[in-house]
């Protein structure tokens, strides 16, 4: 059973099935975030759809360059959620499938090519309360208990 995070879906409303595919990037105490503009002001995950007939791994390297301007190496899935929310800017209804994947950034190449978007590294200790989404906030911090887990048992 993938776990659901955020509100409740309305029973009566339709939502439309949406995969996507989300990074978790870290470097040097840090973690790259995405901050979009519209619709609404918000720090995120880098990621995004899955578009028709693309994998989840092509999807990632593709929309974290988007967002961010870098490429990565070496994703590993480490999970998936659902939430279900309105997308303005697609005037859409979705239950959004998440699929997160930690890998490692290799060379920011450009600015973000996505309108709207700036690129962050964020110390660790403060990236949580940036992330509005409840979702990605679980899968950030099952990748720090695993890397605290793994800290620890190599000393």
């Amino acid at each position: 059973m993938i776990p659901r995070f955020g509100i409740a879906p309305e029973p009566a409303r339709r939502y439309r099935r949406r995969p996507g595919a989300y990074a978790i990037l870290l470097r040097e105490g840090r973690v790259l975030l995405t901050h979009q503009a519209e619709p609404e002001p918000e720090f995120q995950l880098p990621g995004g759809g899955i578009d028709p007939g693309e994998g989840p791994i092509a999807a990632l390297h593709r929309e974290v360059m988007e967002e961010t301007g870098w490429t990565i190496s070496t994703p590993r899935r480490i999970g998936a959620y659902r939430r279900f929310c309105y997308m303005p800017e697609y005037d859409l209804h979705a239950e959004k499938l998440c699929s997160v994947w930690l890998a490692r950034p290799v060379m920011r190449l450009a600015p973000p090519l996505e309108p709207g978007h700036e690129a962050h590294w964020v110390p660790l200790d403060r990236a949580s309360a940036l992330l509005p989404d409840p979702g990605s906030r679980a899968a950030l911090g099952l990748v720090l208990a695993r890397a605290d887990r793994s800290y620890r048992n190599c000393r």
